[in-house]
């Protein structure tokens, strides 16, 4: 008979990860008539081994502020690529215009609603609450999938999805300044030094227009060695997915090299590319490999943040901080979705769905680490405790909620939320108008 020993951490590493890789395949399937979410079981999981006596790591995020910063940095921009990927869309001022009213009127008032609430009934310091509605705004798209368009040429662009996914992919980049502000203001400001010059010209005007016009650069030369080169050597012809990570490296790092948005220039990178050939196969490839490294880097991210849960993220909070968690989701981006969205051609149902799903996730997890990185403030551990129960009421919230929303939305405009085997983490809809 063999002598049983404790496993060696690295098989023990290696048997969690097989299991990990196969949840990933499989529970998207097994969950998609469900009232239930990955994130939901994924953060559960994390819970469950936390908890076990035999694990002595914390995984709390201020306790590895570096590690926390990157590695939600790198499922942000994974998922924002995937995200571009999917539009069938053409990109028209027209076309996008549920887009330009969440932007333009739905964040900055979340942002400023949040800023108040955090000053005024939290007792944070303006800066920290400044930060926090910084964070706390922006719909997340890595969490939101169930809610986003499927993928490539799938026809399900419906107002609603084509809505909640192109918010999703512009949002993160464009509440960068409010986070840049949150900073200057803690750093710059607080030292009696002029911010205000350098925050308009670099942080707003700069990193905006160049991260825009560098992703669209990368994107249209990929979409040439991709699609339009000769036949034999055009990368399309490798049949390799992966060209859409390397993408995604490229745009993030050239622009964050130059000082401008990484998050924008990566959406519009995948915008660009997906337009040099709209209808060709390798769309898919793209699509299908990026959903993939996304899927296992977020559930990654959501065990640690089970784990988290457990080890006292929440010990921080007060009452009225979850009480405020709880109004930001049910309050003000319901509120602040439908002033938005007031005039807009869909109709009422459309619109609620829209307003609803405002969901918190990764996205925020990065901007607190990125600015708490950059800047000492007395509240962090609050920060993060406030923050993390607003992600976990918006995982629970809206993960119970959207199968049967979106199964009844699909119903009451005539279409059948059955019609498609593709798993998610797009439900199916209808063509968009092109």
């Amino acid at each position: 008979m063999p002598s049983f020993s404790s496993p060696e951490p690295y098989i023990l590493w290696l048997t969690g990860a097989g299991v990990l890789v196969a949840l990933v395949a499989w529970l998207p399937l097994a969950l998609r008539k469900l009232p239930l979410s990955l994130p939901i079981i994924c953060i559960g999981i994390g819970a469950a081994i936390f908890s076990l006596p035999a694990v002595h790591w914390h995984p709390l995020p201020y306790d590895f502020p570096d590690v926390t910063e990157r590695l939600t940095e790198f499922v942000v921009i994974i998922a924002l690529m995937g995200a571009g990927l999917k539009l069938d869309r053409i990109f028209r001022w027209r076309h996008w215009g549920v887009t330009w009213r969440l932007l333009a009127i739905t964040m900055p008032l979340g942002i400023a609603a949040i800023t108040l609430l955090g000053g005024w009934w939290l007792g944070l310091g303006w800066v920290a609450a400044l930060l926090l509605g910084a964070c706390l705004a922006p719909t997340d798209p890595v969490l939101a999938a169930d809610v986003q368009v499927g993928p490539p040429k799938s026809n399900d662009e419906d107002e609603v999805r084509f809505g909640l996914t192109s918010e999703a992919g512009l949002n993160d980049g464009l509440a960068f300044p409010f986070v840049h502000l949150a900073i200057v203001l803690g750093t710059l400001a607080a030292a009696g030094e002029p911010w205000a010059k350098t925050w308009v010209l670099e942080n707003v005007i700069w990193e905006i227009v160049v991260g825009i016009g560098a992703g669209w650069l990368i994107g249209k030369a990929f979409g040439w060695l991709t699609f339009h080169v000769p036949a034999e050597t055009k990368l399309a012809a490798t049949g390799d997915g992966l060209i859409a990570i390397a993408a995604t490296f490229v745009s993030y790092g050239v622009t964050e090299i130059v000082h401008a948005y990484g998050f924008l220039s990566v959406f519009v990178t995948a915008l660009a590319l997906r337009r040099s050939h709209r209808d060709h196969d390798f769309n898919h490839q793209m699509h299908d490999l990026t959903e993939q490294v996304e899927r296992i880097a977020m559930m990654i991210v959501l065990i640690l943040f089970g784990g988290a849960l457990v080890d006292g993220l929440l010990a921080a909070l007060r009452w009225t901080d979850v009480v405020a968690a709880a109004v930001l989701i049910l309050i003000v981006r319901p509120l602040t979705g439908l002033i938005a969205l007031v005039g807009f051609p869909a109709d009422r149902s459309e619109k609620l769905t829209i307003a609803f799903f405002g969901i918190r996730g990764v996205g925020s997890f990065y901007y607190l680490a990125y600015a708490l990185n950059r800047m000492n403030l007395p509240e962090a551990e609050r920060l993060w405790a406030i923050v993390g129960i607003t992600v976990l009421f918006s995982i629970l919230l809206h993960g119970l909620t959207v199968t049967p929303i979106m199964r009844l939305l699909d119903r009451q405009h005539g279409r059948d939320p059955d019609r498609s085997s593709t798993p998610p983490p797009g439900l199916q809809g209808p063509a968009a108008e092109q």
